[in-house]
This record gives structure tokens, sequence and C-alpha cells, in this order.
């Protein structure tokens, strides 16, 4: 054996610039992916928390029309409904319905600092209460 095919040639011993340049690339990529994934996660997990925390409120308004068993007059009005350090505005619509015994009332919650987004809106029937 010489000594020349001992030695490696000069193309085995490594990675050439331009395979390194692609694989920080592709590494690189999936990085940037990773980290969208991450904030789109994040975005999605506060606007979670805001519908439940804005159904909270409109349950909790319904709840008191049916434990307080009230027959609310026919119109519209606001009020506000905090929850946890979210401000919100819930607005009650009661609404007449075909049956003279029951009204329909909608609970519509927004966010108070951008009033044109509804977060939540439920609906409920309440039936006229009986004279004891």
């Amino acid at each position: 054996m010489t000594p020349r095919t001992m030695m490696p040639s000069r193309r085995d011993s490594g990675f050439t610039l331009l395979e390194v340049l692609v694989a920080l690339v592709i590494v690189g990529t999936a990085l940037a992916a990773g980290l969208r994934a991450v904030g789109s996660l994040t975005t999605n997990s506060a606007g979670l928390r805001a519908s439940m925390m804005a159904t909270w409120s409109a349950e909790n308004r319904l709840v008191q029309i049916r434990l307080g068993r009230e027959f609310p007059e026919i119109g519209k009005r606001s009020f506000p409904c905090p929850q946890g350090d979210l401000n919100l505005m819930c607005e009650e619509e009661v609404l007449v319905s075909p049956n003279p015994l029951l009204r329909r009332i909608e609970v519509s919650v927004f966010d108070a600092d951008n009033p044109g987004r509804r977060i939540v809106k439920l609906i409920q029937l309440v039936l006229r209460p009986s004279p004891i």
C-alpha cells in the first residue's frame, strides 16, 4: 500500500458548505413552524377562555331570572357583567312568544372594549309564574 491510498480523499473528509446550509435552512423552517403552532395555540386558548367566561355571565343572568321566578317585561337592556379580569357587557332582550305563558329571553355578551364583537348568545324560554 502506498501512503496515498491510506489517506482519505478530500471528498470523504466531511460535509460541504452547501450541505450545511441546506441542513440549517431545514432546521430553521421546522423551528419557525413550531413557533407558529405554539403561538396559534396560545391565541386560541385566550379566545376559549373569553368564550367560557362570557358563557358564565350569560348563564348567571338566566339562572337569576329562573331562580327569582321573574317574568321580565318585553324590551332590551344592557348591563355590565364582568368575569374575572374580563370587562364584559351583557345585553338582555325579552321577546314575546306564540304562547302567552312564555317569554323568550336572549342574553348576548360583548367585549366591553370592542362592543361590536359578540362573544356568545344564549336563549331561554321562561314560564309565567303561577299565582300562589
